[in-house]
């Protein structure tokens, strides 16, 4: 899993784990495939901020590998 501060990890169509702003306080993730960035500088220290294809906003926590979606699919 590697780590969402970095706009060069993140591309169109990369499967992520994001905390929405209303989730921010319990830290509540939201998985799914990166729509747009949003965050136009190269790095951020709460994670860059994308759209995902459902249409939510938040902050990228995690990148997800292939190995890391067993956890959604079993």
């Amino acid at each position: 899993m590697s780590s969402g501060n970095f706009r060069k990890n993140i591309a169109i169509g990369t499967e992520v784990e994001i905390v929405l702003k209303k989730d921010q306080r319990t830290g509540k993730l939201t998985y799914g495939f990166v729509k747009r960035v949003l965050t136009k500088s190269p790095q951020h220290p709460h994670g860059i901020k994308v759209m995902l294809d459902s249409g939510e906003v938040g902050r990228v926590k995690n990148i997800l590998e292939e190995e890391d979606l067993s956890a959604y699919f079993n």
